[in-house]
């Protein structure tokens, strides 16, 4: 399988990622341009700041950690399934599967939607990275 189409997924995520970022900052900053200077609270991430922000804010620094976390596995797991030439195509439609399921948890957070479905498709995301690593493991 050619290596950079079966990594293709990973650089996708990425790029989400960066976008989410860019979200973050877009809704952030004019929220701190109007706050003025900052109080020591704002040091501590849990500090009494955090109850004066609204959520349409908050949600595309929650999405934004999200990424930082279970795709850790995703793009790990890619890479060693390209170097170990355990890459089959299975594995890239689950990989494409993933990317498109995280692109849409954020979509639904970024967008403070309904929880309980955002966490049925975080669920069905992480069943994807659950077989992809099966399949890695039983081929």
């Amino acid at each position: 399988m050619d290596t950079a189409g079966f990594l293709t997924p990973v650089i996708v995520l990425i790029i989400w990622t960066l976008v989410v970022w860019v979200i973050l900052y877009a809704r952030r900053l004019p929220l701190l341009a109007k706050a003025g200077p900052l109080t020591e609270d704002a040091k501590s991430p849990d500090g009494e700041w955090k109850k004066t922000i609204p959520l349409k804010v908050q949600a595309p620094a929650h999405n934004y950690n999200h990424l930082m976390e279970q795709p850790t596995i995703f793009y790990a797991f890619m890479f060693w399934a390209a170097i170990t030439g355990a890459a089959t195509a299975m594995i890239l439609y689950l990989a494409w599967a993933y990317v498109g399921l995280r692109v849409l948890h954020s979509f639904i957070q970024v967008s403070t939607g309904p929880v309980m479905v955002r966490f049925g498709v975080f669920s069905v995301s992480t069943l994807c990275l659950i077989g992809m690593v099966i399949l890695a493991l039983v081929n």
